[in-house]
């Protein structure tokens, strides 16, 4: 078993059950347990987990706000950061979409293009992209990956998904965390959406990450792609004067500052 699908399995199992008990996954697995130590150390480092005797537990942290509040926060900076994201697409591009409330805008104004072939987890992604009538939208493909499904967001998540998200090869992720750093990158609370965003990075050409002035030197549970990974981050105009700004801005490739 490759060591990406051990830790994909292990954050299954938090995420489910709450704790990881290092002699289940051993024989589960078929791996010696020196190899899950290596995992849980590893894993622990990337603050995905904390380390206990005989296993592991999810790192706990204040729940995020249900998605029907976090997307009707900050919308008119969300907005400016979509504006931006959106010069990097053109015609013929085929891009990775996950579910957050900044995707999720950036869809709307993404309608109106051509020729876009749009893979997302996401049902509200997928329903925007769809609800614009003209010659040139219905040029768009329109793919949601299948999977166990989500209400909140709504979107789908699970072995299906990443395995459907494996089957693609996208020029552009766009992507948005709950939280990005410096030394932990972007990061997820939840461990089924960091392993969707983790994959959509990993079938990707390019990695755009979305982020508003909020989410700047926040670490929340999950890393899943670090800052030099990232081709592209966009961020809003009250980014640059947060603390940690400076030190993120420093490990980029790319910033995008979008206006108000």
């Amino acid at each position: 078993m490759w060591q990406e699908e051990r830790r994909q399995r292990i954050r299954s199992r938090l995420a489910t059950f709450g704790h990881v008990s290092v002699d289940q996954v051993t024989s589960e697995f078929g791996v010696s347990r020196e190899t899950i130590r290596r995992d849980l150390l590893e894993m622990e480092a990337h603050g995905e987990l904390r380390r206990m005797r005989g296993g592991a537990i999810p790192v706990a942290e204040e729940r995020e706000a249900p998605y029907t509040i976090r997307s009707s926060v900050r919308v008119k900076e969300k907005r400016s950061i979509a504006a931006c994201a959106a010069r990097l697409v053109e015609s013929g591009q085929t891009l990775f979409l996950d579910a957050g409330s900044t995707t999720e805008i950036l869809s709307e104004r993404l309608s109106g293009l051509s020729g876009l072939t749009i893979i997302t987890n996401s049902l509200k992604v997928a329903s925007n992209m769809t609800e614009h009538e003209s010659a040139a939208a219905e040029s768009n493909r329109i793919v949601l990956v299948g999977g166990e499904f989500n209400s909140d967001p709504p979107c789908t998540f699970g072995d299906v998904t990443i395995n459907e998200i494996g089957r693609y090869h996208a020029d552009l992720a766009l992507l948005s965390p709950f939280g990005l750093d410096a030394g932990k990158g972007a990061t997820s609370y939840d461990p089924h959406e960091a392993e969707v965003a983790r994959s959509m990075s990993a079938n990707a050409t390019r990695t755009a990450i979305l982020a508003d002035h909020s989410k700047i030197g926040i670490v929340s549970r999950i890393s899943f792609c670090p800052i030099p990974e990232i081709a592209h981050l966009v961020v809003d105009a009250k980014a640059p004067q947060k603390t940690g700004f400076d030190a993120i801005e420093a490990l980029a490739q790319d910033v995008m500052v979008g206006t108000q």
